[in-house]
């Protein structure tokens, strides 16, 4: 195979080459789908096996293009549509783009204010870095309030380009009643990979039950098939063991004071059935060889993401960095992996279309489910929200519940939309993957 792509970069006069080396690949996989058990090897599934994807609710592959921009829903009942939306390519550019240069501007002055932080809390108590903390406090507080005009905008916009049609047209027109609502997934293509879909709508005060989070249960999946694959694999088939992975005082990084309160929660929710790799414990070796023996993962520690090579970015270890890379060369049958962690959900500007992100990797690797960021969340809020996750899927100290990932998850963000409307970097930033 990787002799057919040199040559397809090859001087056309090769094309005999090729073509050989074409017909010699034909043969090779026609000779392997005659052993038995590998008849469908390197086959695309078909639309009857992708079907079962969608058997816990639609799944939506969104697309823009030049010429015209569509959803694809897949319904298990056999029923598909194509919904032409409203969105079109030079609009989709200019609101990635400009939500992506939002995203970073915040990130950086969250950056400066941490550096500016770090002195004081040393003890440099002088005129000068008490100054400096302060400006770069107000300078946080001043590129936030623009940060959180600009997201509001922008999921206005989600909403009456993408999210309301493909919702209308499914039905879901107001808020359901009862305990039990339904699912969505969301299949995301080129730069809307980036976009938080499933935070669309419109937050003013007149326009209440006009989000996504208000009609449906959301979720995400890089591709059709990676769902499907998700719904094979065995749940609970043993009792979970989890693993934690804590890094709370990098070198280089701003410490997080929170991650001890989220290891002494889920040592006490998961007694006795826990191991946890804490500070020089947690490093890029350490970490993947403990993968493979537990169903369950936490990543508490700090998540970075390159996004002109989005394969390096990943989980900021007491070593180093356990990179989208190192992942993807593993196996396992894990149920959830949750990373309280930046940016573990956060793709690439320059291959878009590709969804490489460490949750995705986390996904594809084998961990049917996986609670990721899009981009920096906020510490205590972390918190929070892994207390509360988790306290609901473990019950009342019976065995934990990974089936309830999506549900769990969408109940607590809910909650801290409610509270925070206006403030969508609070609660928008947490999304799952997977059934």
């Amino acid at each position: 195979m990787r002799r057919l792509d040199e040559l397809a970069a090859a001087d056309a006069r090769r094309g005999g080459e090729r073509i050989a080396f074409e017909r010699e690949w034909d043969e090779l996989l026609a000779e392997i789908r005659r052993i038995d058990g590998f008849s469908g090897f390197l086959r695309p599934p078909g639309l009857d096996e992708l079907r079962r994807a969608a058997s816990g609710g639609p799944v939506v592959v969104v697309t823009v293009g030049r010429l015209r921009s569509d959803a694809v829903i897949l319904a298990a009942d056999g029923v598909e549509r194509v919904i032409q939306l409203p969105a079109t390519y030079d609009d989709t550019v200019e609101e990635a783009l400009g939500y992506l240069q939002t995203v970073h501007d915040l990130e950086v002055a969250r950056q400066v204010a941490a550096e500016a932080q770090r002195p004081f809390l040393d003890g440099d108590r002088s005129l000068a870095s008490i100054q400096a903390f302060h400006a770069a406090a107000a300078q946080l507080h001043t590129e936030r309030i623009r940060a959180e005009g600009t997201i509001l905008e922008v999921l206005d916009w989600l909403w009456t380009a993408i999210a309301e049609p493909v919702l209308t047209a499914l039905g879901h027109t107001t808020t359901p009643e009862g305990d039990t609502w339904p699912r969505l997934w969301w299949c995301p293509s080129g730069l809307l990979t980036a976009m938080p879909l499933h935070a669309a709508g419109r937050y003013a005060a007149d326009a209440t039950g006009d989000t996504v989070l208000d009609r449906v249960v959301p979720s995400y999946t890089p591709t059709v098939r990676a769902l499907l694959e998700a719904t094979k694999s065995p749940v609970g088939t043993v009792d979970p063991g989890l693993l934690v992975v804590a890094a709370p005082d990098v070198p280089g990084q701003t410490p997080l004071p929170n991650v001890e309160r989220e290891v002494e929660l889920l040592t006490r929710l998961f007694a006795g059935r826990s191991t946890v790799l804490y500070g020089e414990a947690a490093t890029t070796t350490a970490v993947p060889a403990e993968l493979g023996r537990h169903p369950w993962v936490h990543f508490s520690c700090h998540g970075n993401q390159d996004v002109t090579d989005p394969s390096n970015g990943g989980l900021i270890l007491h070593d180093g960095t356990l990179t989208v890379h190192s992942i993807t060369g593993g196996t396992y049958q894990g149920e959830l992996a949750f990373l309280s962690a930046c940016k573990t959900a956060t793709g690439g500007v320059e291959l878009p279309d590709e969804v490489i992100t460490l949750a995705a990797a986390i996904h594809y690797a084998g961990y049917r489910q996986v609670i990721a960021t899009l981009w920096s969340v906020y510490d205590p809020t972390a918190a929070d929200v892994v207390e509360a996750v988790y306290t609901e899927l473990a019950g009342n100290g019976g065995r934990p519940d990974s089936t309830r990932a999506a549900q769990a998850l969408y109940r607590v963000v809910r909650r801290l939309r409610d509270r925070y409307p206006t403030s969508p970097s609070v609660w928008m930033p947490f999304i799952h993957l997977g059934p």
